[in-house]
Formats: C-alpha cells, sequence, structure tokens
C-alpha cells in the first residue's frame, strides 16, 4: 500500500467517524421524526451541492475531571450549498454531539460562515438544536456567544437571515434566532426560551410548563416570537425555500420578481360580492388579497399572532410584494400594540430588500383600552409611522373602507410618503368615525330632537358625505383616485410595473433613531 492510500484510507476513516458518530442516536433521532445535523442541510440544499466546511475543525473538551472528550466537527456542521439553484450558506447545530452546545470552535465555525455569507451576499440559514453554552469552556462559550451576535447585526439588512429552531434553544442560545428576519420552529421538540420552568419556580415561586413558555404555539400566538411554525424539519425545509423564493440574496439585488408579459387589466367583479352592504360589517382582508396576488397565493407571516393585521408576500403578475392589510374580522382592524410591532418589522424587513410595499385600508382608529395606554400604544404606534415614512421602496395605498384618525397616517397615507392611494368608493376618511363625530359636535342638536336616533343619524350621513367622502380627499389631492373594487387588481399591477426603478434618497446619517 502506498503512501498516499495510506492517507486516503485516513481520510475516509475520519470522515465516517464524524459523520456516524450519533452510532444509535441516529435511528433514536429518526424514530422521532427528526433529521440528524447534517441531514437537515443535505435536505435544505438541492441534490450534490452541499460543500462542508470545518468538517475536522474541533475542540477537546475536559468533561469536569474526565478524560479528554472529543467532539466531532465541535458540534455543528456549517457550509455552503444551492437552493434552487442560489447560493445559500447554512450551519446546522448537532444535538447528538454535547447536546449541541456552544463553546470557542462551534462560535468560530458559524462565525466563519457568516463572515463568507456577507462577503458573498448569500442568505443564511440556521438550524438551531442546542442545550446551551458548553459550561466546561467558560467564559470561551460567552465569548463566542457575542461573536456571533455581533455578526448577526453585521448581517442584518446585508443578507436574509432566516432561523429553525428544531431542538431546545435555551438561554442566551435564543438571542441569536431573535436577532435574525425569521424564526421558523417546528411543533414537537423544540423550545426555545431564557429561563426554564424549573427556574421560574425556584426565583418567582411560579409553576409552568415547557409548552407555557417555550413551546412552538405560545411563541406563535402569544409572544409573537415565531413567524412559522412547521409540523417536523421536512416542512421547516419547505418553509424556508418558500421565503426564500420571494427574498433577494442581498440588499444589492431587487426580489425574485418574474414578471408577465401582459398586465391583467381585466375587471374582476367578483371582488364587489366580498364586500358587505353594511360598513359596519367586518370585510375579511384574506379575502381581497386571494383576488388580488397571483393565484391566491400568500404566504402570510405570523398568521396566528396580533391577527387584526395582516402580513405577507405574494406576487402580482409576476412582481414580488409585501402586503400588509388590516383585518377588521379581529378586533374591528384596530391597531394595538402587537399589531404595530408585528407589521413595522416587516415593512422595514421589506424596505431593506427592496420588495414593494402594498396596504390595504380599513381602519377605525388605535385599539383603546387602559391597557394599550399604560403599555405605550403611543410609543408602539410611533414605529408604524416611522416605518412607513422611512421606507424608500415603492409604497401603494388602497383604502377599502374605514380610514380614521392618526391610524390612516399609520396606514401609509400620502403625507407619509406613498407614491399611490387609491380609495374604493366606500371609503371613509377622517378624524373620526361618523357617528362619534356628530355627536361631539352636534350633541345638543340631537339630544333637544323630536327623535334623537332619527337626527343622529340624519346628522351621520350628512357628515360622511360632507367630511368623509373619498372625493372630498380626492379634491384636495390626499389620494390619486377613487376606483371600482374590481379594478384594483389592474390598477396596483399597473402602479407596480411603473414605481420598479423608484429611487429615493434621504439626507446622510448614520440611522434613524426609532422609537423603540
Amino acid at each position: 500500500m502506498t503512501m498516499l492510500q495510506k492517507l486516503l484510507d485516513d481520510l475516509k476513516i475520519r470522515c465516517k467517524s464524524i459523520i456516524t458518530g450519533g452510532g444509535e442516536k441516529i435511528n433514536e433521532r429518526h424514530a422521532s421524526d427528526l433529521m440528524t445535523a447534517r441531514e437537515r442541510l443535505i435536505n435544505l440544499f438541492d441534490a450534490d451541492t452541499f460543500q462542508e466546511t470545518g468538517m475536522h475543525a474541533h475542540h477537546a473538551c475536559h468533561d469536569f475531571g474526565m478524560e479528554k472528550k472529543t467532539l466531532p466537527g465541535d458540534g455543528v456542521v456549517t457550509g455552503t450549498g444551492y437552493m434552487n439553484g442560489r447560493p445559500v450558506a447554512a450551519f446546522s447545530q448537532d444535538f447528538m454531539v454535547g447536546g449541541g452546545a456552544l463553546g470557542k470552535i462551534h462560535a468560530r465555525k458559524i462565525c466563519d460562515l457568516m463572515d463568507y455569507a456577507i462577503k458573498t451576499g448569500m442568505p443564511l440559514i440556521g438550524f438551531n438544536d442546542s442545550g446551551g453554552a458548553r459550561i466546561q469552556e467558560g467564559v470561551d462559550s460567552l465569548s463566542g456567544y457575542g461573536q456571533v451576535f455581533y455578526r448577526n447585526v453585521l448581517l442584518s439588512g446585508v443578507v436574509p437571515q432566516i432561523a429553525i429552531v428544531a431542538g431546545p434553544c435555551a438561554g442566551g442560545a435564543a438571542y441569536s434566532p431573535a436577532l435574525m428576519d425569521f424564526i421558523i420552529m417546528t411543533k414537537k421538540n423544540a423550545s426555545m426560551f431564557i429561563c426554564g420552568p424549573d427556574v421560574i419556580k425556584a426565583t418567582t415561586g411560579q409553576s409552568t410548563t415547557m409548552e407555557e413558555i417555550g413551546g412552538a404555539p405560545m411563541h406563535a400566538t402569544v409572544s409573537g416570537n415565531v413567524h412559522f411554525v412547521a409540523e417536523n424539519d421536512t416542512h421547516a425545509i419547505e418553509l424556508v425555500r418558500q421565503l426564500l423564493s420571494y427574498l433577494p440574496s442581498n440588499n444589492i439585488f431587487d426580489p425574485p420578481h418574474r414578471p408577465t408579459e401582459n398586465i391583467s387589466l381585466s375587471e374582476d367583479t367578483g371582488m364587489h360580492e366580498i364586500i358587505p352592504d353594511d360598513n359596519k360589517e367586518p370585510l375579511d382582508v384574506l379575502e381581497v388579497i386571494k383576488r388580488l396576488v397571483d393565484n391566491g397565493d400568500l404566504l402570510e407571516v405570523q398568521k396566528d399572532w396580533a391577527k387584526n393585521i395582516a402580513i405577507g408576500f405574494a406576487r402580482i403578475d409576476g412582481i414580488v410584494v409585501g402586503i400588509v392589510a388590516n383585518q377588521p374580522i379581529v378586533k374591528a382592524g384596530t391597531i394595538d400594540i402587537d399589531a404595530s410591532d408585528k407589521a413595522s418589522r416587516f415593512i422595514r424587513f421589506c424596505n431593506v430588500f427592496n420588495i414593494p410595499l402594498i396596504t390595504l385600508v380599513d381602519v377605525p382608529g388605535f385599539l383603546p383600552g387602559v391597557f394599550q395606554e399604560q403599555g405605550g400604544i403611543i410609543r408602539h404606534g410611533a414605529k408604524m409611522l416611522f416605518a412607513y415614512a422611512a421606507a424608500t421602496v415603492p409604497k401603494i395605498t388602497v383604502i377599502l373602507r374605514k380610514a380614521y384618525g392618526g391610524a390612516y397616517l399609520a396606514m401609509c397615507s400620502r403625507d407619509m410618503g406613498a407614491d399611490y392611494v387609491f380609495a374604493w368608493p366606500t371609503a371613509e376618511i377622517a378624524v373620526m368615525g361618523a357617528e362619534g363625530a356628530v355627536k361631539i359636535i352636534y350633541r345638543h342638536e340631537i339630544e333637544s330632537a323630536a327623535d334623537p336616533k332619527a337626527k343622529e343619524a340624519e346628522l351621520a350621513a350628512a357628515y360622511r358625505e360632507r367630511f368623509a367622502s373619498p372625493y372630498q380627499a380626492a379634491a384636495h389631492a390626499y389620494i390619486t383616485d377613487v376606483i371600482e373594487p374590481s379594478r384594483t387588481r389592474s390598477v396596483i399591477s399597473l402602479a407596480l410595473r411603473k414605481t420598479l426603478s423608484k429611487r429615493e434618497t434621504r439626507p446622510p446619517k448614520k440611522h434613524g433613531n426609532i422609537p423603540l
């Protein structure tokens, strides 16, 4: 046997030892409907395109006075590959190796990958499956987390970052996903928390469960930390593919538009059928969106949290758009603290990655209440004003029905920088609703009338005609045009094509100071 052959055989043995190091643990994961760390990456990328980096990097770890223990790959698999023909960087923490705990070399591998992603303009995908910091390495582990967090911030707004929480994600480990653009969490076998049930019990006396503080359903509906919930690893990977199909590789590129040769100019009379006769009856805005976007396909983001506002990605005649829409069937479509946060972050994401914004308005105002005021609705609502005003991408607004008070401005009015503002004939644009306004303005006249209810209705109708009509707003050039609902898709599509070349500069500065 030649020296070269011996070396080649040694290489194969080393690689096999790293890849199959989990032994019987692999079968246990498969029985629990879990992929191994390396399988997650192989399934993420197009066939035969995964190129691993740092396979042989590891730290010889002393296990509290015991003999040295080798950690294959140092508990994380890193590399690059192609997704639908597009280069992507990804890492996958390996729970089968030391519980996927992060140490110095583990962090170094992730950081090297992140550095490569920012240099080459590749999206970053991370599978998080870790017990947290590697205690045996002490402050080196904390330093490693700090270096990862620092790079999360460097990458922010440069390349899309998507985190998949597919196992435990405890303590400091939860902050890297939180710093990324989107979090996908698997419904089973995954948890994300800062302090576990035992710590909470010991420090506060409160009894709780892991599902209550760290499960995917809670994060998707209560905390709002999670953007998508996946059934399993396979579904999580499919969600990544769907999400990336709408996103550019980096902030220099445009989104992956697929403009159709012809713009849809035909009328959609079916739009008229979903509009209630009574303006007080709620309109399901998702039904409106389905009629506006190609094939009715909307990738809704955070669909189970702050449901009084809907956000998501779609295409209109092939052009990628981000949609922000009030949802009147939940809390009458009012804007509250959570809805403000949900919309603002999405608006800012779309802006940094050159995705045009479509805003659908049917909002009676900000949600009134003691909790909202004490919780800082002023500060949170200001985030929406800031996000829209700061956005320089094409912004097209359609006022469907109610658009009252400060919430009208917060939903991207012409004054907040919208390029086009269209309104349906059903639109009401005013400081407040007609009923509330006449009760204030004409209180004495209503109270002294023979039939107060009839008088109030008469005055409210007159108020709408004089002060809230879309034609009144159009007369003062606050809206671009009043359109038939059936023409909404064609009008938006035309406006989109005309604004794709939009360029807008702002005063030079480090960054604005958004009211956080």
